[in-house]
C-alpha cells in the first residue's frame, strides 16, 4: 500500500472516531446468515438492524436475508446449516431439540401471536360464516373448508390447529376435525390465493387482515387483538416470536452470537424511540412496497402494543407457549433451562439499555 493512501485512510479512521461513527462500520464484518419467514413488521428487528447498519456496527455482515416464506422453511435453514439465525415461532427450535438437533432460544420480540388472526373470504362472511364454529359447517362454506396457512407445520399453521382446536363444532368435535389445511405462501400468494377464492380462509398477519378487508375480499372471524376472545383460547401472555440458533453456533461461535443479539436489540430499542411515522416510512422503501403505506404505518403501531422491549422470555409465558405446543408440533415438553439461554441478552442489555 502506497504511503498516501496509507495516510488516506488513517485521516478517513480518525475522522470516524470524531465524529462518532463506529469503526466497524468502515470495516467488513464477519458474514453471517439471518432467516425469517416473510417481510412483514413481525420481524422487524431484522429489517430495522439491517436498514440502520447495527449488523455492520456490531462487527457482522449479514448480507441478505433469506425468506422462505414460512417458518417450517427457516428451521429447516438453520438446521442445514444454510443460516446461521432465525427469527420465528418458538415451537421450531423447539421442535429441532425434538428431532436431534439442539436448538437455543436467544430472546423473544412479543407477547401475542400476531398471526393467530383467521380471515375469511367476504362472500362467505356475508352468507353468514362470521364465526370460527361456522367453519365446520359445510353445506354453509359449500364443501369442506380449506384454510391456508403460509407453510404446514409453520407457526401460522400451529396457531391456527390450536384455535381450532381449541374451538367446538355443532356435532361437538373441534373444528380442525372438519377443514383441510395447505400451504399458501407469503404476502402475494396467501391475499392471491384468497381473493381467488382458492383458500375458504387464512392465517393472517395484521397486514393481511387489514389488506383483505380494505379490498373487501375477506373479514376476520378471530381477531387477537380482541381480549375476550384471546383469552378463551390462549389464557394470557405467551412467547410466540423468538431469536434462535443451534446450540453448536453458541459454542462455537459466541462472539457471533453476541453481534446478531446486540443488533436485534439495538433494533428494538430503536423501534421503541422511534416515531410510528419514521419506522413506516423506512419499511415500506426497503421492505414492504407491496402494502399501502397507510397499511404498513397501521402495522407498526399494531406491533409496537405487543413487542417485548426487554426481549426476556419469561418463565411463565414459555409455559404458556408450550400449551399451544404440546402436542401439535412437539410429542414432549422442553424444560425450561434446556431451550432458553439469555446469556447474550444479559451482555446486550447491559451494553445498550439507556
Amino acid at each position: 500500500m502506497s504511503p498516501t493512501r496509507r495516510h488516506f485512510l488513517r485521516t478517513l479512521a480518525a475522522g470516524a472516531s470524531v465524529a462518532g461513527i463506529p469503526r466497524l462500520a468502515f470495516a467488513q464484518g464477519k458474514p453471517i446468515t439471518v432467516a425469517h419467514s416473510v417481510s412483514t413488521f413481525v420481524y422487524g428487528q431484522h429489517l430495522v438492524a439491517r436498514e440502520k447498519k447495527f449488523f455492520e456496527e456490531e462487527g457482522v455482515s449479514a448480507g441478505n436475508f433469506i425468506v422462505p416464506g414460512g417458518g417450517a422453511r427457516v428451521v429447516n435453514a438453520v438446521t442445514a446449516g444454510q443460516a446461521m439465525f432465525g427469527l420465528g415461532d418458538s415451537n421450531h427450535p423447539l421442535k429441532a431439540t425434538e428431532k436431534g438437533r439442539e436448538a437455543t432460544m436467544l430472546f423473544t420480540t412479543d407477547t401475542r401471536c400476531s398471526y393467530a388472526n383467521v380471515v375469511v373470504r367476504r362472500d362467505l362472511y356475508d352468507k353468514g360464516l362470521k364465526s370460527v364454529e361456522q367453519l365446520a359447517d359445510a353445506k354453509l362454506v359449500g364443501r369442506k373448508a380449506v384454510i391456508a396457512a403460509t407453510a404446514v407445520g409453520s407457526g401460522t399453521y400451529v396457531y391456527g390447529v390450536y384455535v381450532l382446536q381449541r374451538t367446538k363444532a355443532a356435532d361437538g368435535k373441534s373444528v380442525h376435525d372438519h377443514v383441510e389445511w395447505v400451504g399458501g405462501g407469503a404476502s402475494t400468494t396467501m391475499l392471491g390465493g384468497l381473493k381467488a377464492r382458492k383458500f375458504d380462509a387464512i392465517m393472517a398477519v395484521p397486514e393481511w387482515q387489514w389488506e383483505a378487508e380494505k379490498q373487501e375480499f375477506g373479514k376476520a372471524i378471530f381477531d387477537v387483538q380482541d381480549e375476550k376472545a384471546w383469552n378463551r383460547v390462549f389464557g394470557g401472555p405467551v412467547a410466540v416470536t423468538v431469536g434462535y440458533a443451534l446450540k453448536e453456533t453458541l459454542e462455537k461461535s459466541p462472539e457471533l452470537v453476541q453481534a446478531y443479539v446486540n443488533a436485534c436489540y439495538r433494533a428494538q430499542q430503536w423501534i421503541k424511540k422511534t416515531r410510528d411515522e419514521e419506522i413506516a416510512e423506512l419499511m415500506h422503501k426497503t421492505h414492504m412496497d407491496t402494502f399501502d403505506k397507510e397499511i404498513v404505518l397501521r402495522s407498526v403501531t399494531y406491533y409496537k402494543t405487543i413487542f417485548d422491549w426487554d426481549f426476556a422470555i419469561a418463565p411463565k409465558d414459555y409455559e404458556n407457549a408450550l400449551k399451544v405446543f404440546v402436542p401439535i408440533a412437539i410429542d414432549k415438553p422442553v424444560p425450561y433451562a434446556r431451550a432458553v439461554d439469555q446469556t447474550f441478552l444479559k451482555k446486550a442489555q447491559a451494553k445498550y439499555t439507556s
